[in-house]
Parts: C-alpha cells; sequence; structure tokens
C-alpha cells in the first residue's frame, strides 16, 4: 500500500508539460502589424516630372553660355511646381516636385524680408523669378538653409517641422497636380531626402544658382542673356 502512494505522491509532484502553442497560431505583435498593413493606404504613384520648353531652353543657355560659372545650379518652374537640379557642368541630378508662395507674382514686396511672418499678407507672399547666386547660411531657430535671396527671406529647404498640419504640405507635394502646391510665404520647401542626398551636398562647398522662372512676365525680361543667347545660335545655325 505504502508504494503506491509514494507513486501517487510522486506523481502529483511531478510538473504538468508546457501546452504547444496551434501550429496556426501568430504573435499577436505580427498580428498586430498585418492589421495596420491592411489599414494602411496605398502609397502615392510617383509624380511624373517632364521639364517643360521654358525648363530646357533656359537648361540650355545656362550651361551653353556657362552663365552659373561652373557652379551647381537648379531651375525652379512655378507653373509645374518643380525643381530640376544640375552639377557645375550642366549633368541633371534629378528633379523633384515643391512647394512655392501661395500668391502668383514674380516680384518680392519691398522690405518684407524685414517683416515678422505674421506681418506678410496674402498678396505678399509670393516666390519671386529671376537668377540668385543661393548660399547655405542660418536662420530663425538655428536652422541651416540654402539661402535663395536673403534680402527678402527666401530660402530652399525642407518642409518645416512645425508647419501647420492642416495645410497638408507633404500631401501636396505628392500630388500629381501643380495648382494645389502654393502654400509657402515664398519660401521653396523641397522633399527631406532630396535636400539631404542632392541639394545640400551640390551647394554646401561653394553655393550655386538658381533660376526663378517666371509666373507672368516674359521669361526673356526675368533672364535678359537668354534672349541675346538665342539670337546668336539661331544665326549660327542658319
Amino acid at each position: 500500500m505504502i508504494p503506491v502512494l509514494v507513486a501517487l505522491a510522486a506523481l502529483s509532484l511531478t510538473p504538468p508539460a508546457p501546452a504547444r502553442p496551434s501550429p496556426r497560431a501568430k504573435p499577436a505583435a505580427k498580428v498586430a502589424t498585418a492589421k495596420a498593413k491592411a489599414k494602411a493606404p496605398p502609397a502615392p504613384p510617383p509624380v511624373e516630372l517632364v521639364p517643360s520648353a521654358e525648363v530646357t531652353r533656359v537648361a540650355d543657355w545656362v550651361a551653353g553660355s556657362d552663365d552659373h560659372g561652373a557652379l551647381p545650379y537648379a531651375i525652379v518652374d512655378k507653373a509645374g511646381a518643380a525643381l530640376f537640379l544640375f552639377d557645375g557642368k550642366g549633368k541633371p541630378l534629378g528633379s523633384v516636385p515643391v512647394l512655392i508662395g501661395i500668391a502668383p507674382g514674380d516680384e518680392a514686396t519691398p522690405g518684407i524680408g524685414s517683416k515678422n511672418l505674421a506681418e506678410i499678407g496674402p498678396a505678399e507672399k509670393t516666390t519671386p523669378a529671376g537668377r540668385f547666386l543661393a548660399k547655405f547660411g542660418v536662420a530663425a531657430g538655428k536652422q541651416k538653409v540654402l539661402w535663395v535671396d536673403y534680402a527678402t527671406s527666401v530660402a530652399l529647404h525642407p518642409i518645416p517641422p512645425g508647419a501647420n498640419k492642416k495645410e497638408q504640405r507633404r500631401e501636396r507635394m505628392l500630388s500629381p497636380s501643380p495648382e494645389d502646391n502654393r502654400i509657402t510665404f515664398g519660401c521653396i520647401n523641397v522633399p527631406v531626402a532630396f535636400y539631404g542626398k542632392r541639394i545640400r551636398p551640390t551647394f554646401q562647398r561653394k553655393g550655386g544658382y538658381v533660376y526663378i522662372l517666371p509666373d507672368s512676365k516674359p521669361i526673356e525680361d526675368v533672364f535678359p542673356p537668354l534672349h541675346a543667347w538665342t539670337v546668336r545660335n539661331a544665326a549660327v545655325a542658319s
């Protein structure tokens, strides 16, 4: 009788075997990740940027006449809300959609560079057209930006982290239409990845030129040497 009791006691002290998980069961983290992916909206299609006739004309003139003095340069097409980047030899380095000033216009309001943002009216939020020697410098909040025109506070930089979410700047930048890309106070916003991988390393050493195409002015009025170069090339070709 005693051996049976001892055997029962030993059996009661033996821990039960651990339950095996069902081969179909998935870890909770993976299930949550799968659900999140299922609910996530599809990635927007890439925006196809085709240079306009005006962009091509300016690019040919800059490279053909050495107007950039062997410095890198960017051409900003306000009508197409796009930027086209080139190195000092005229080689294309890429293109991206941009955000520009809310108000159409090719001139900066006199004295706007000395105004606070709150003092700038809607009609003054323009991205001026022209040829600018751009260099890196410090802006408000000790943020380093590529100053296109320091006197009028026009800079080229990514979307500010503190931008109002209601403005939907990132969504505007990714949209296929350029019509909703006018949202800034006049600065030119570019994608953060392009800024870090292309703009910064290309311009950080000596700076470069930024050519901003006009909204309404004749392009020859904004870039006077363009007309003479075109006429000269036409005469040579004939």
